[in-house]
């Protein structure tokens, strides 16, 4: 009986709404926190604020 029980306990889930949830969730997370760390603002600043300089 002992056997049957552990299987019950380790047998897979289905996938829920919640879990998937979670997961973007970390992967918010984890994208802001790179980009924390990177902190390319100037680069962005340059690349998508700033117009660029006409050639004369």
């Amino acid at each position: 009986m002992s056997g049957a029980s552990i299987l019950k306990a380790v047998k897979p889930k289905r996938i829920q709404a919640a879990d998937i949830q979670t997961a973007a969730g970390w992967g918010m997370v984890a994208f802001t926190g790179a980009v924390w760390v990177v902190q390319p603002f100037d680069w962005i600043k340059k690349t998508f604020i700033d117009k660029p300089e006409e050639a004369q």
